[in-house]
């Protein structure tokens, strides 16, 4: 197998985060690093770009199997190439991605598991939108075989958050994704320590105005072990950081619409009033729901306020700016119906 040179400037950085990962993680960094190298060699052939470097960091989020032995023999395999990061103790998914993108190098980074449900080879498809997408998201494709009641909540959460955010969100969850390093840098704070960090990424993008896609990818069922993500626990964190992370940024989006249906119970209470006495009768009850519809406002105009002072990114860095027009192509005599010879 062909070896690269240790890299001097990084393109791309895979982050694999890995924790009792020992069945499946020597095959998924061989895929990984075969896929790279194809993609490399094709990419310095067209000279599409120049040079073409690429790097792997596996961050050992704490195993207790012989998931960092292995990491270790596969370093000695790909010196240069796989990088490899540990925590002591384990910290949790979301915690091993902030490692992971901080110790990065490349001018992007793309995120995959090491269970063997997503494939490197896929990884071209994600690069083909960046620069012009901030991020890319491989969005499950409808023959994912997860359990009905996952499935299920996943529908739920990703239309949920689509109308929170205005935008369709087709894979809220997806743990394989591409970003600009630059961009991604600015939420790392914000990144929670469990399973959520990948939701919490794709409501920041949008939510900041940075430009996100979301791409089908085929996902393969788990070679081994089974998912860490418990639907319960990890379900309500889900709902909750939904709703934290538009708080954060547009937190007018949720205020609004209570202060609205606080507003129609408010109406319809006065109505009913005026209905049963038969003159014009303001009821307890309605006059605390218009009190409610009003202080709801009242407070979102105030989280609003507090919001705009903080500071944003609004993907600037991505905005292709055209000072000259198109090169126009010369036409032939046969495509301008000129015959003269």
């Amino acid at each position: 197998m062909t070896r690269l040179a240790p890299p001097s400037r990084v393109f791309l950085t895979v982050v694999i985060p890995v924790h009792n990962e020992a069945a499946t993680l020597a095959q998924v960094v061989h895929e990984t690093v075969d896929a790279l190298q194809a993609v490399a060699a094709t990419a310095l052939e067209a000279a599409a770009v120049d040079p073409f470097f690429f790097e792997i960091v596996a961050v050992d989020d704490g195993s207790g199997d012989q998931s960092f032995a292995i990491l270790r023999r596969l370093q000695q395999e790909y010196p240069g190439i796989l990088r490899v990061v540990q925590h002591i103790q384990n910290k949790g998914y979301g915690a091993a991605l902030r490692t992971g993108i901080r110790c990065a190098r490349g001018e992007i980074v793309v995120l995959m598991d090491a269970d063997g449900q997503h494939s490197p080879r896929q990884i071209p498809h994600l690069l083909d939108h960046i620069p012009s997408y901030d991020m890319v998201v491989g969005a499950r494709t409808a023959n994912y075989q997860g359990h009905w009641y996952r499935n299920w909540g996943n529908r739920f959460y990703n239309r949920f958050a689509s109308w929170l955010t205005s935008f369709q969100i087709d894979d809220l969850t997806s743990g394989f994704r591409a970003m600009r390093r630059t961009a991604v840098e600015h939420f790392l704070p914000l990144y929670p320590s469990g399973f959520s960090a990948s939701l919490t990424a794709t409501i920041a993008f949008l939510k900041a105005g940075y430009s996100v896609k979301f791409i089908p990818v085929e996902v393969h069922p788990r070679a081994a072990g089974q998912s860490k993500v418990r639907f319960l626990r990890d379900g309500s964190r889900f709902f909750t950081l939904i709703l934290r992370m538009v708080m954060l940024y547009d937190p007018m989006r949720l205020f609004t619409p209570l202060s609205l249906c606080s507003l129609v119970l408010g109406v319809i209470v006065m109505t009913a009033g005026i209905l049963n006495e038969g003159r014009f009768f303001f009821s307890n009850a309605a006059i605390m729901l218009f009190i409610a519809a009003l202080f709801t406002y009242l407070m979102g105009l105030i989280a609003a306020q507090l919001v705009s002072s903080r500071i944003h990114y609004f993907g600037d860095e991505s905005i292709r700016v055209f000072d000259a027009p198109a090169a126009v192509q010369p036409t032939t005599a046969s495509e301008s119906g000129d015959t003269t010879p």
